[in-house]
């Protein structure tokens, strides 16, 4: 098939970030809660479509571009994802550095914290010197069985902008404002990603 028919069929992609050869698309209709999940590898000056499209769930308020902290929506754009997945199961065979969730694991949540939005370790059974809605990561299951962390709001990060924005396991309901794939295919993507490859995820309204 020619290029142009490859695109027209879906299973070519001739845009998205130039530095990136390994790509995630997650697309939904506005005020959508379930949205279109595919895997592109870069092929050329395009990329090529690997897997997918998988069904994935979106925050509970939908996709939004001016995401705040609590509002219940996921943000749009291009971003990153963090140099460490974690999860409460072990790891799953993934490319990545593999923190295995333990008692006093925190994700930062605390918009007037100094550790605003970022992975906290306390001694276990403290309290933490940060509030809002900080997570106890190893308790939220089966959600954070594994999770990969979505770099918004992260250089730099801006307070009351939102936080904790993960690829994590789905249940049968909306998310706060994160992406989630059923547990088989998450780990698959998981496992499919490569950080030489410089993976980004782009998150957009249909």
């Amino acid at each position: 098939m020619s290029v142009a028919a490859l695109v027209a069929a879906g299973a070519l992609l001739c845009s998205g970030p130039s530095n990136a050869q390994q790509l995630v698309t997650v697309q939904a209709h506005p005020g959508a809660t379930v949205a279109s999940l595919e895997l592109w590898r870069r092929s050329g000056a395009c990329f090529r479509r690997v897997a997918g499209p998988w069904t994935a769930r979106l925050g509970s308020s939908g996709l939004s571009s001016h995401k705040r902290e609590g509002d219940g929506t996921t943000p749009t754009g291009t971003y990153r994802f963090g140099a460490t997945v974690y999860g409460i199961a072990p790891n799953p065979g993934v490319k990545y550095t593999y923190h295995r969730l333990v008692c006093g694991d925190w994700w930062d949540e605390d918009s007037t914290s100094p550790t605003y939005n970022t992975f906290r370790h306390v001694a276990c059974g403290t309290q933490p010197p940060f509030g809002g809605g900080s997570e106890a990561l190893w308790r939220i299951s089966p959600q954070y069985l594994y999770l990969a962390v979505i770099e918004y709001n992260a250089h730099p990060v801006v307070p009351g902008r939102g936080s904790a924005i993960f690829l994590h396991v789905s249940t049968a309901h909306g998310t706060a404002g994160c992406v989630s794939l059923p547990e088989a295919q998450l780990v698959q993507l998981l496992r499919w990603l490569r950080p030489a490859a410089k993976p980004m995820i782009a998150i957009r309204i249909e």
